[in-house]
């Protein structure tokens, strides 16, 4: 596999040895049959991130390889969406000639959507000048005017200048409705957005019919907090990045949710709360008691839950847990499984041609 060439003919086989190593991991918690889901096997990644190189008077996207640190050039990316390779060799003919935006230039980062928008940040090893903003503001509108809905941004150390703003508004199609999704620049956002409805829609089922409110931890820029309001009488949401937190106001907003309510603090945090060893300014004037809260659903980090969170959600009667990581999932489970019994199971093949599984489980209480 390089960079410019994904090796399309083997991802059944790929996929397949993934379904066989998960069903291997969840064997000693007794789960049900893995519910697979499909990438798109091209063009499925909404944001990328290169590395500029400058060879005399040319300049292009460059990676290195995570083993042998060796610098690859790229010119196409086919993981990525049509959008991003399309700017892509655009962007750097625009550049090529252009003194005042590519001295020191040495990193471009994409953030596309579904929709058709896109932000492109420029970051660099230098100040940042007037100069510098005129000329990228001629830039952004010749790419206009090819009918590119772009915004774009540059940085420097301590620096970050938005010609016009730092987000995209994303818009999908979940379960026959869609979603408005502001994500913001060098914020987290799942990067396959076609795998992303399929999680969406999947959470959805496994969540029909549920009893009671729903409790949301890592809620990012509410993702699934919002896709899954439908589901519920209310739901309470946690996020501590305050980008995040603001993007899910937004989405709320936006969207006429009316029965969401987002909490900016940690998941540690909240536990801490929920016990009453720690009070918070914060919660001021949320009642937790109002909620009544039968399912907590987690997504977080590769380092999966930390033990005190573990204990907490075991309190709860079902248990959505999202993970980009199975073996720390597994060590959760290890505990979990004391109280619960696996009762869905489902991998989600967000990161194609590579070893890394997202997958999601239901627990239920014994």
């Amino acid at each position: 596999m390089t960079p410019e060439q994904l090796p399309t003919e083997h991802y059944d086989a790929q996929l397949e040895e993934k379904v066989s190593r998960l069903t291997s991991l969840m064997a000693p918690f007794s789960a049900p049959d893995v519910e697979v889901f499909r990438s798109p096997v091209s063009h499925y990644r909404m944001r990328a991130e290169f590395r500029i190189w400058h060879d005399g008077d040319d300049l292009y996207h460059i990676i290195f390889d995570q083993q042998t640190r060796q610098r690859i050039r790229v010119d196409s990316f086919p993981a990525a969406s049509r959008l991003i390779n399309e700017l892509m060799p655009k962007l750097i003919e625009a550049l090529r000639d252009n003194p005042v935006l590519r001295h020191k230039l040495f990193q471009i980062d994409y953030l596309s959507t579904m929709s058709n928008q896109i932000v492109v940040s420029m970051l660099y090893h230098r100040p940042l000048t007037a100069e510098w903003q005129q000329a990228a503001a001629v830039l952004r509108d010749a790419l206009r005017e090819e009918g590119y809905d772009l915004h774009l941004i540059g940085r420097a150390t301590k620096t970050k200048i938005c010609l016009d703003r730092d987000f995209v508004d994303e818009c999908l199609p979940v379960a026959g409705k869609k979603i408005v999704y502001r994500q913001v620049e060098n914020s987290f956002t799942q990067p396959n957005a076609a795998m992303n409805i399929q999680m969406l829609e999947w959470a959805l089922d496994v969540t029909q019919n549920a009893c009671g409110d729903l409790l949301e931890l890592y809620c990012g820029n509410g993702n699934f907090s919002l896709a899954l309001a439908r589901n519920f009488r209310k739901v309470l949401a946690t996020e501590i990045a305050k980008p995040s937190v603001a993007s899910a106001q937004y989405n709320i907003a936006v969207n006429e949710i009316d029965n969401v309510q987002i909490i900016r603090m940690s998941a540690e945090e909240f536990t801490q709360a929920m016990k009453g060893t720690r009070t918070f300014h914060r919660l001021e004037g949320i009642d937790l008691t109002s909620y009544q809260c039968e399912t907590i659903f987690v997504d977080p980090p590769r380092s999966g839950l930390d033990e005190e969170t573990v204990k907490m959600v075991q309190a709860y009667p079902r248990i959505l847990y999202i993970s980009c990581n199975p073996e720390t999932l597994c060590q959760n489970l290890a505990t979990l499984s004391d109280t619960h019994s696996v009762t869905r199971l489902a991998l989600f093949d967000q990161f194609p041609y590579t070893h890394h599984m997202e997958c999601g489980v239901l627990l239920t209480r014994r």
